[in-house]
C-alpha cells in the first residue's frame, strides 16, 4: 500500500511513535488515574490526527492552523508527562525516552511551521492565495 504524503514527514512518524508510547505507558497506570489516562491518550492521538487532517486541507493556512493545534496538544502532553514523573507513575528511563521524543517532535513542528509560514508569505507576495 502506498504511503500518504503526511506519513513521509518525520514529525508525523514521531507523533505515531509517541501515540503508541503514551498508550503503552498509560496502560500501566492504576485505575484511579482513569481521567489522566484518557486526557493523555487523547492529547497523543490529537497530535498525530491533526497533522493528518491539516495535510488533507485545501489551504496552506488551514494546514498551518492544524499543525498549531497539534503542537498545542504536544505541549499539553509534555506537562502531563512531567506530572506523571513527579507523581512516580513512570520510571526515569521511560520519562527520559518520552521526553526525548517530545523534544524532537516539538522542534520538528517549529521548523515545519516556520517553513510553511515562509512559503505562505512568498505565495502572498507573488499574488497567490
Amino acid at each position: 500500500m502506498k504511503r500518504q504524503g503526511y506519513e513521509k514527514l518525520i514529525v508525523w512518524q514521531n507523533a505515531y511513535k509517541l501515540r503508541k508510547l503514551i498508550y503503552e505507558t498509560t496502560g500501566t497506570f492504576p485505575k484511579k488515574e482513569i481521567r489522566r489516562v484518557s486526557q493523555m491518550n487523547d492529547a497523543a492521538r490529537s497530535v498525530k490526527q491533526n497533522i493528518q487532517e491539516g495535510y488533507k486541507r485545501n489551504s496552506l493556512g488551514d494546514y498551518i492552523r492544524s499543525l498549531n493545534i497539534a503542537q498545542g496538544s504536544l505541549g499539553e502532553l509534555m506537562g502531563d508527562v512531567d506530572d506523571c514523573y513527579e507523581d512516580k507513575l513512570i520510571t526515569e528511563e521511560r520519562f527520559d525516552k518520552i521526553k526525548e521524543l517530545l523534544g524532537k517532535t516539538d522542534y520538528l513542528f517549529k521548523r515545519l511551521i516556520q517553513s510553511l509560514e515562509k512559503k505562505r508569505r512568498l505565495v502572498r507576495k507573488n499574488g497567490g492565495k
